[in-house]
């Protein structure tokens, strides 16, 4: 109950900032800052985020939106998240044709891949393949790493 609540929170967010862009496209920076703030603690200080801005279309909001609420749930219950120490490292780079976004767990547990892949596990390799991209999910000892390499035509407004 608790795994869909939150995922419908997060749908809520982004649709919220569609909505102030009336429906045609909206920052990654806030896509990014918006699916993250509830699990920044009081402190703030938890996620160091950096990438140059780039608007990306509604299709693209909603699943940025949803992966990065289903790595900071993970993140909280298994990750960097889930100590005082923690934190995640999200940046990216734009080329002429690419948008290359890396998520890194810095300072949690040590990491151990899963037996099995989970439902959100299996949402977010979806997620990034419903926009062409290719994802990697990278169970370093050190710390979780997303990585999403995806064309930049695939984030724009379709229509």
């Amino acid at each position: 109950k608790q795994a869909i609540e939150s995922r419908l929170i997060a749908l809520g967010r982004a649709h919220d900032l569609l909505m102030q862009a009336r429906w045609s496209s909206a920052s990654l920076a806030g896509v990014v800052r918006g699916a993250t703030e509830p699990y920044d603690g009081l402190d703030g200080g938890r996620f160091l985020i950096e990438g140059p801005e780039i608007a990306i279309g509604s299709g693209a909001v909603i699943a940025m939106a949803m992966t990065f609420n289903e790595l900071c749930t993970n993140a909280t219950k298994f990750g960097a998240l889930s100590v005082p120490s923690g934190c995640v490292e999200i940046a990216w780079t734009i080329d002429a044709e690419r948008l290359r976004l890396s998520w890194t767990e810095i300072g949690g547990p040590e990491v151990h891949a899963p037996s099995r892949k989970s439902f959100g596990t299996r949402m977010v390799d979806r997620l990034g393949k419903q926009l062409n991209g290719e994802v990697l999910l990278d169970y370093q000892t050190s710390g979780f790493v997303y990585t999403l390499d995806v064309p930049l035509i695939s984030l724009k407004s379709q229509g």
